[in-house]
């Protein structure tokens, strides 16, 4: 089989933009019983629409996430929860509890079982007794290194491996952190995650560890307040050769609680790096033009630093921006009018840019807004119904965005 474009959606916008830009399948949460409890997510009274939206799109394949560490009240109360899921469009479950697991097999047995990064599996003894268990797919936890990824398909050639490739990654191992529930009473193995790792924090001592004496974390300080614990961003596009020889089966995007913007911008990058096109690197420069921390390779080439092989120098630790997200583009109701769902001010003037999924970016300085009553007008803003009239050439589900007037923003 060829290797698998995974892509995250938070809600019914974001599958639609992932598939539209280059997935081969996306994964999403219910909500209940996802760790990414405030993403979106889909309500099952949705899951017919889901599915006539799956249809469209071919052998496209979902996944749905139901990775929480399950209480015993949350795993009583699955059990009515589970039959209403038999006939939904999802191709597989992603599953860290194994009680639920279990479940599985009974309420939903022709349903895929997928191993949630949540499980720490990152060597072939833990992936062969999971595989017995019933599990079709390992996704690996972030720390399995490339030879990691190699010796485990070796062991267990018949089993799925899946590994994150691109996005924001976890300051402890493999997402099992405390921090969050003792700051904010938010559990993050509940999926409700305040991501307290990302705040900014301020020193009022130097940063010394007690049995290192004299040495010093290195601290970049904005503001007065710096970002002491959040980890830099995973972006593995430059590496692609090296996942597939590794023996991976799906390469995995981060991020469904991420804008369209993202999910757009990155699908389409990975989606023409895999397919070699012949301006991939036009793509993937495209990378740089959505908000990132610091990019690295992770742990895929080591484990002794996740800052190996950095494919940008940014001058700041918070998220690098050079672009505004500004809305999409929905139907055409005119002749060059085209409705747009504004997400950021548009304003007469300043330059837009529109991105597709078939074209890398067309300029326009010379549109002109409508309001909701097709009056022209200075702006349209979030919230607002809108019209955008040009005389370039667009499509339904196209992005919108203009140069960002702040670069770096925390």
């Amino acid at each position: 089989m060829s290797i698998e474009l995974l892509a995250p959606a938070g809600n019914k916008e974001k599958l639609i933009t992932a598939l539209d830009f280059g997935a081969d399948a996306v994964y999403m949460g219910l909500t209940s019983y996802s760790l990414r409890k405030n993403a979106g997510n889909f309500d099952p009274a949705e899951l017919e629409e889901i599915g006539r939206i799956k249809n469209q799109y071919g052998n496209k394949r979902l996944y749905c996430t139901m990775n929480i560490l399950f209480s015993q009240q949350q795993i009583e109360e699955v059990k009515d929860f589970l039959p209403l899921l038999k006939d939904s469009p999802f191709d597989a479950f992603i599953v860290t509890d194994l009680g639920l697991a279990s479940l599985m097999k009974k309420y939903l047995p022709d349903k895929e079982l997928h191993l949630s990064t949540q499980a720490s599996c990152i060597n072939s003894e833990a992936a062969k007794l999971y595989h017995s268990l019933g599990f079709s797919r390992i996704i690996l936890g972030r720390e399995a290194s490339l030879d990691d990824i190699r010796r485990i398909k070796d062991a267990a050639p018949e089993l799925e491996l899946e590994a994150f490739v691109h996005g924001a990654m976890c300051m402890s191992y493999s997402g099992r952190c405390m921090l969050s529930s003792f700051l904010t009473g938010r559990s993050a193995n509940q999926g409700d995650c305040s991501h307290t790792c990302r705040w900014n924090y301020r020193l009022h001592y130097a940063l010394e560890e007690e049995e290192r004496k004299g040495v010093y974390l290195p601290i970049e300080e904005e503001d007065g307040y710096t970002t002491i614990l959040s980890s830099k961003d995973l972006c593995m596009i430059d590496h692609l050769d090296d996942l597939v020889a590794s023996g991976l089966s799906s390469l995995k995007i981060e991020g469904r609680m991420k804008s369209i913007y993202y999910i757009a911008l990155v699908t389409r990058a990975y989606r023409k790096a895999l397919d070699k096109a012949e301006d991939w690197k036009l793509y993937r420069d495209d990378l740089f033009n959505v908000s990132h921390r610091e990019y690295s390779t992770g742990f895929f080439y080591g484990h002794d630093a996740v800052d190996v092989n950095d494919i940008d120098k940014p001058t700041s630790y918070g998220y690098q921006r050079e672009y505004l997200f500004l809305g999409t583009v929905g139907n055409e109701v005119d002749s060059g009018v085209w409705e747009v769902n504004i997400k950021n001010q548009i304003r007469k003037g300043k330059p837009v840019e529109y991105i597709g999924s078939d074209v890398y970016r067309i300029e326009d300085d010379s549109f002109t807004l409508l309001d909701g009553d097709f009056k022209e007008t200075e702006k349209l803003d979030h919230g607002k119904k809108g019209y955008i009239k040009t005389d370039r050439p667009m499509k339904k589900g196209y992005i919108l965005r203009s140069e960002a007037d702040i670069k770096t923003i925390n």
